[in-house]
């Protein structure tokens, strides 16, 4: 204790006792309120993780709410073996097979563009003419094997762009599941067409390197994403970006605080600058973020013109946020402001974690989120048109943009009008106070005069000194009647005034420190 005590000497002074009456009223008060704030933290914070937990709830077991095209161009055994390894396959944790037929797709640029208009997550089609050809090569005993291309068979489609991670795990692999299970239902004899067991034993070595490997499923990748950082596009991201809207809009309010600007420039004015200012730092926060994910991005086949797209994309996610923030603290008490953030910003991840397709139904709601309008504009970007599902991204984006522009304005107004009410309790009650220290020093001058007048009084009359006496403590008994007076007239006053406070009590928003503290215009 003494090194303590004496590297911070003033720590243990003027301390009361435990049982001192004020102690034990603050300590109810302190543990009431620490307890109430406990359980809504606790509560918040667990509703946070079941929320976001839930989403991801199950996941492999709605992995049949994914739909893959299939279009046999073929019309032979191979096409027979995909259907026969999906049946053995088909289940809750494997994506569904939709089959169509070629009518209904003529082309392969047909199957490429259903994949495009996400239509389906992806799609297989077995080349025209495929088995006929994997049939002669079988069939040519010890003879010259034909030319066989094993790579001109089976392809699929699929767009990596989006959810890169999930659809790598939940389509691609699943897919070459399925090929590799259609490939051991051909070579098992069951799609072999006319090739007997004979015929392969006396097979030339060729033969029977094609009958080991039949085909190779060819991989057409719409917009190929294989750089490491695609898996914090739709997490980290987002979170970093509505941070840094709150932290700057914690400064601004800091500014306004410091320089009293509430109270001295018109409502229209502070509006204005206050939204041209969010503007240019959303463009330049959100410029440093697009260039961070090019800079980065290891050979992702991506131009400057899609950066730009990026950039005016994010710019409008951040300002949007950032209005709604700003909103959030106009409106909302003070205490419940971090809370709302932390809620706002679970909800926005959670809505672009995994395709919708995974989670179960509720989260769905997520559609009205920023976050999940502006990551579906991000991959049709990114795959050059094909996501298009612009047409209800950015409508949700826009409408966060003006709904928060309308309330954020008007809350300048509530907040110019609320800092004048303040100001002008401020000025009551320094008026008051000065009015209640002249009209002690009036008080004081008054009984000075009247205090002369009796010493004067005393010394012309030696014999009235015991009256005079009396009549002094007399004067100081009614001088501490006044002070009881005052002080109850000045506990009076002082509740008035927390009245008046409370009435005039409006949330500014977050304040922070500045980094830069300006003095010019500041009082």
């Amino acid at each position: 204790m003494a090194p303590l005590t004496s590297l911070y000497p003033k720590a243990f002074q003027n301390r009361v006792s435990k049982n001192d009456a004020m102690v034990r009223k603050a300590r109810f008060g302190f543990l009431k309120a620490a307890g109430n704030n406990f359980i809504i933290l606790q509560l918040l914070f667990l509703g946070l993780f079941c929320y976001v937990f839930g989403s991801l709830f199950a996941q492999t077991s709605h992995t049949h709410n994914l739909n893959i095209l299939f279009v046999d161009y073929d019309g032979g055994a191979i096409g027979h073996a995909v259907r026969e390894a999906y049946t053995a396959l088909k289940g809750k944790s494997f994506p569904s097979l939709i089959e169509r037929s070629p009518a209904d797709h003529p082309s392969t640029a047909d199957v490429w563009q259903a994949v495009c208009h996400a239509d389906y997550w992806a799609a297989i089609y077995v080349v025209p003419g495929a088995s006929d050809r994997l049939e002669e090569a079988l069939s040519a005993g010890q003879q010259q094997t034909p030319s066989y291309n094993n790579r001109d068979v089976m392809a699929y489609v699929w767009n990596e762009a989006l959810y890169a991670p999930t659809i790598d795990a939940s389509i691609s692999s699943n897919i070459q599941l399925l090929s590799n299970a259609a490939r051991i239902a051909y070579t098992t004899g069951r799609g072999t067409g006319n090739t007997t067991t004979a015929a392969i034993i006396s097979s030339s070595p060729s033969v029977l390197s094609v009958l080991a490997e039949p085909w190779q499923l060819e991989s057409l990748n719409i917009q190929p994403t294989p750089q490491g950082s695609r898996a914090i596009y739709n997490t980290i991201v987002i979170v970093l970006i509505l941070i840094q809207e709150f932290f700057y809009l914690g400064t601004i309010n800091g500014l306004y605080a410091q320089f009293k600007l509430y109270t001295r420039l018109s409502p229209y004015r502070i509006a204005a600058v206050r939204n041209l200012n969010s503007l240019v730092y959303t463009l330049a926060g959100t410029l440093c973020v697009t260039g961070a994910i090019w800079a980065f991005k290891a050979g992702w086949d991506v131009d400057g013109g899609r950066f730009a797209l990026c950039w005016v994309t994010f710019w409008l996610f951040a300002h949007a946020n950032f209005l709604t923030l700003d909103v959030f603290t106009i409106w909302l008490p003070a205490p419940y402001v971090p809370m709302a953030l932390v809620s706002w910003i679970i909800c926005n991840v959670t809505s672009v974690l995994l395709p919708f397709e995974l989670s179960p139904g509720f989260y769905q709601v997520g559609y009205l989120f920023p976050a999940h309008g502006v990551y579906q504009v991000l991959t049709d970007i990114w795959s050059g048109g094909c996501n298009p599902r612009l047409g209800y991204a950015l409508p949700v984006l826009f409408a966060w943009e003006a709904v928060g522009l309308a309330l954020s304005v008007l809350g300048v107004f509530r907040r110019c009008h609320f800092a004048t009410l303040g100001e002008e309790v401020q000025a009551r009650e320094f008026k008051e106070k000065l009015d209640a220290a002249v009209a002690v020093e009036v008080s004081r001058l008054h009984a000075l005069i009247k205090l002369e007048g009796k010493k004067k009084r005393e010394e012309e009359d030696a014999e009235k000194e015991d009256r005079g006496e009396m009549r002094g403590r007399g004067e100081a008994a009614s001088s501490a009647g006044r002070g009881d007076v005052n002080q109850e007239e000045e506990e009076e006053l002082e509740q008035a005034r927390e009245r008046q406070r409370n009435h005039v009590d409006c949330s500014f928003g977050p304040s922070f420190d500045l980094a830069f503290h300006g003095n010019n215009g500041a009082e």
